[in-house]
């Protein structure tokens, strides 16, 4: 039987509840990679009125002793003192790391310069704010492309990690101090603490390539967990409003050294209305008294750095580029509570003068964008913590296969709170077929 390898996937600009999908659909699987980004992306999970903010590690992690494993693959840039704290939480919490947590050798590395430049960069006057959270990640994206960058394999070869250190410095510290008159790192203090660091993360060192190519052999199941979401993609987002690597399908192949061959599934999670971070495109963004209860209602503020997330209503032209980039088999729903008190409910199910599947590929043609709204009824009643479709009030039920059939896609699960258990899996959908192969290759 062939293994069954499913990626997970963002289909709106991030933030749309991966975390709690991904710890709720990890008892299904053996192994959970994450495949791309780094410790700007905040997954969070709540179990048992408990909460988890997971930076890096897979949220398979939280799943308890034994299965599934966690790898943080080749297509994430780590941040060595990030990943130390991470992993300090999880055991002081009482949550099992130590053989279950493979990082690969080959991901890149995130040092101080790469942060000093980042946060440099945004601060300075005139710049378009891209609205990053100046944690290095692209500029240690910039340098693994521009061939220039440190992997985690790299951290155990002293003589070249101090000749590394002290060469780019040499020539960070020039830009910083030249463009934005940035104090200076010593390359001596970088360098001891990067050899304390990578003795304490080597016990996690792996060829997680490996890894996962025999755990797919032996017919173990996989989740590939990304991080943000497909419009933030480095080539099919709202550029240059986007992260710096590859969130979609395909990043997931390269992020983990699976080959496309294996994957057999693709689902998309998206929130009942719309949010995103930072500057850029949005052209569903609602401003005012409705965006502040959304907000409000739906906790809309980053689980990293705390800032208020934009919000506005659910955007199908996005979700079914989405679905359409990445072959997505069903879509995940999330959220679906925070609506319950509103009146009217708006969603977008065209841009007016774009052709069907047309995406604007620059910010002027983004803001020329102008949605066409249907307005559907609100239930104006609780659905929160329901586990049941049948319970569900019949507006809700219909909103859904609204948004269904503009998405294109089949609904496959519907989230209506933040607890692991607050969750609908409709029965007969792909999903739940998905899910009964994976269960199967995980046993």
């Amino acid at each position: 039987m062939k293994a069954s390898c499913v990626i997970v996937i963002g289909a709106q600009w991030g933030d749309e509840g991966k975390g709690k999908v991904v710890d709720l659909l990890a008892g299904r699987f053996a192994w959970i990679a994450r495949y791309q980004g780094g410790h700007n992306a905040g997954h969070t999970v709540v179990i048992g009125g408990r909460k988890y903010v997971l930076q890096l590690i897979p949220c398979g992690i939280l799943r308890g002793q034994g299965s599934p494993r966690a790898v943080i693959g080749n297509g994430v840039v780590v941040d060595p003192q990030a990943l130390v704290t991470e992993i300090a939480t999880l055991e002081a919490a009482g949550i099992e790391v130590k053989g279950r947590l493979f990082i690969s050798r080959r991901a890149h590395v995130i040092l101080p310069y790469h942060r000093m430049i980042e946060l440099a960069a945004e601060s300075a006057p005139g710049r378009v704010k891209i609205g990053t959270t100046s944690r290095g990640i692209g500029p240690a994206y910039e340098d693994k492309m521009g061939r220039r960058g440190l992997r985690i394999f790299d951290l155990y070869d002293r003589g070249l990690l101090r000749a590394h250190i002290t060469n780019a410095l040499a020539e960070k510290n020039a830009i910083a101090a030249a463009l934005y008159g940035s104090a200076p790192l010593d390359p001596g203090q970088i360098f001891e603490t990067y050899v304390a660091l990578s003795e304490q993360i080597r016990p996690y060192v792996a060829e997680t390539a490996l890894l996962l190519n025999r755990a797919a052999d032996r017919g173990e199941s996989i989740l590939l967990e990304g991080a943000q979401g497909v419009l933030l993609d480095i080539d099919h987002g709202t550029y240059p409003f986007v992260t710096s690597s590859s969130t979609t399908a395909g990043g997931a192949c390269i992020g983990t050294s699976l080959a496309p061959t294996r994957i057999t599934g693709a689902l998309g999670v998206s929130k009942a209305y719309c949010t995103r971070v930072g500057g850029g495109p949005f052209p569903t963004e609602e401003n005012g008294p409705r965006a502040d209860e959304l907000r409000q209602r739906g906790n809309e503020f980053g689980s990293v750095t705390g800032r208020p997330r934009r919000v506005g209503w659910f955007d199908a032209p996005l979700v079914r580029y989405a679905v359409m980039l990445n072959g997505l088999d069903s879509l995940i729903l999330t959220k679906l509570d925070v609506l319950d008190s509103l009146e009217r409910i708006p969603v977008c199910v065209a841009y007016r003068g774009l052709s069907e599947g047309s995406m604007p590929t620059s910010v002027a043609e983004w803001e020329q964008v102008e949605p066409v709204y249907q307005e559907l009824p609100g239930w104006q009643c609780s659905t929160e913590g329901i586990t049941d479709y049948a319970q569900l009030p019949p507006r809700a039920r219909a909103y859904l296969e609204f948004l269904g059939q503009q998405a294109g896609v089949d609904i496959g699960m519907i989230s209506t709170g933040p607890e692991r258990d607050q969750t609908i899996l409709l029965p007969h959908s792909r999903l739940a077929g998905m899910l009964d192969g994976a269960a199967v290759t995980a046993s």
